[in-house]
């Protein structure tokens, strides 16, 4: 019988998306490097970690950062393919 262990939606999505293959075109890798939070998201996200390291923060909060938290999760996975995508095919930009 199979030990049933609890997998996270980012080891799921790094199951999918394999960081660890680097096989993204330059052109995708590049434009993947320049996903970046908007610093409207930026301020957002400090004032509900302010207000989770202070124990104020409300349930609605609490999820509104995790969703943040699972996003970001997704992006650097994405990105580190992206790296090693660049990486592998001899640029400098990586």
């Amino acid at each position: 019988m199979e030990e049933i262990t609890t997998t996270s939606e980012s080891e799921i999505l790094a199951d999918i998306i394999a960081p660890e293959q680097g096989d993204l075109t330059a052109e995708v890798a590049q434009a993947v490097l320049r996903w970046k939070f908007t610093d409207r998201a930026l301020s957002r996200m400090n004032e509900l970690a302010q207000s989770n390291s202070k124990g104020t923060i409300t349930a609605q909060e609490r999820q509104q950062l995790e969703k943040y938290l699972r996003v970001g999760n997704l992006i650097n996975i994405v990105q580190a393919k992206a790296r090693l995508s660049l990486k592998s095919a001899g640029h400098s930009d990586a």
